[in-house]
């Protein structure tokens, strides 16, 4: 991990002038315990909110996220709401590859399509680098973004290689992205070269949001739960490592999350070597943290893992939940309580705030936790 003290940040960045390094968020990824936990959801960044739909009326999902003004009015939105202890991006992970020139559009209902899949060496070579110039909404909407945001920290993001190729590769969503996952191995030379393309847009993506102020920075591997773990070693998680890689200079918290992970998420704080790590692991609702701890060791923190579909349970079970969620996590360095996965657009919104609420009475959660359940290393 990257020391902090010595980083390329501008000296107007946040973290370098202390305005978020001191911060519920930046403290527990970097492996402290404030006083009160963390709490921010995946997809917060409109989802829900009625004023989010309201303001998105007329306008395609793609062109909102390359309007500065508006992607910056998205992203503050639930912070306002919610009190969250930090602001996620609005963003989308195609966004990187539409810049670079990939025929691709959000359709709603369906997700990430594409004019035309890529699948072949030579749909590979077609692939045209990304000019940074394509990403200056991103960093005026950053910037924007981080100057109303104060001492609350912003979050850039970016998807996964595995999970951009996924999409590139089928030409949209997949169950199982069985021609993605056929390409790995029907042509391994093919995949490296689209994964290290992919690592680089996506990586370019994330060091572009860092630079503009935001103070952390995930990775998003979406589907990674399609892959058998000798795949996502061999295959897969060198190019994460590359994407990551981008910030590595920046000295910002670094988390990753992937869905159905939990037999890879070792391999997602080490990324196959002993010196490119993370700071944190979000784990998704399928495994407990005491367990995921036990998985991954404390030597990182941990984000998560409140099962979505409980947001529409009765309070009483969900607070329940919650508070199991948070004792479990009091067997890590550090805990960052969010959903094991993202909002679902029909959750009532003042569910969240009062998840928000709870959490923050529940002190800095290894309250009751008997430590014997998943501080193995």
């Amino acid at each position: 991990m990257t020391d902090a003290t010595t980083t390329a940040l501008p000296d107007s960045h946040p973290l370098a002038t202390g305005r978020t390094a001191g911060s519920r968020l930046v403290r527990a990824l970097r492996g402290d315990r404030p006083e009160t936990l963390p709490v921010w959801f995946m997809r917060q960044a409109g989802r829900s909110l009625p004023e989010y739909r309201e303001l998105r009326v007329g306008t395609a999902m793609l062109d909102a996220c390359l309007d500065p003004e508006m992607a910056s009015e998205i992203t503050l939105q639930p912070v306002r709401r919610h009190g969250v202890d930090a602001g996620i991006f609005f963003s989308d992970i195609v966004v990187p590859i539409k810049l670079a020139g990939v025929d691709v559009e959000i359709v709603p209902g369906r997700g990430p399509v594409l004019g035309s899949p890529i699948r072949t060496a030579a749909d590979v070579d077609a692939l045209e680098d990304l000019d940074p110039a394509a990403l200056e909404p991103i960093r005026q909407a950053v910037a924007r973004t981080v100057e109303q945001l104060g001492d609350t920290p912003l979050i850039g993001f970016a998807g996964a290689p595995f999970t951009l190729a996924a999409y590139l590769v089928e030409g949209g969503p997949s169950k199982d992205h069985i021609r993605a996952r056929t390409l790995m191995h029907a042509e391994p030379e093919t995949w490296s070269r689209l994964l290290a393309w992919a690592a680089g847009v996506s990586g370019a993506f994330l060091r572009a949001q860092v630079l503009a102020g935001a103070s952390a920075a995930q990775l998003f591997d979406s589907w990674v739960g399609s892959l058998s773990r000798a795949d996502y070693v061999q295959y897969v998680a060198p190019h994460s490592a590359e994407a990551l890689s981008h910030v590595a200079d920046l000295g910002v918290p670094r988390i990753h999350f992937g869905v159905g992970s939990g037999e890879v998420l070792r391999d997602m704080t080490t990324l196959g070597t002993d010196t490119v790590g993370v700071d944190a692991v979000g784990v998704d609702w399928r495994l407990p943290l005491d367990e995921a701890v036990r998985r991954v060791g404390t030597g990182v923190s941990v984000q998560g893992n409140i099962d979505p579909a409980m947001l529409a349970a009765p309070w009483d079970v969900l607070e329940t939940h919650v508070r199991d969620v948070v004792r479990r996590g009091g067997a890590a360095r550090a805990h960052v309580v969010n959903l094991g996965h993202g909002v679902p657009p029909e959750t009532d919104p003042t569910v969240l705030t009062r998840v928000v609420e709870l959490t923050h009475t529940l002190g800095d959660g290894t309250d009751g936790h008997d430590g014997a359940d998943g501080a193995a290393a």
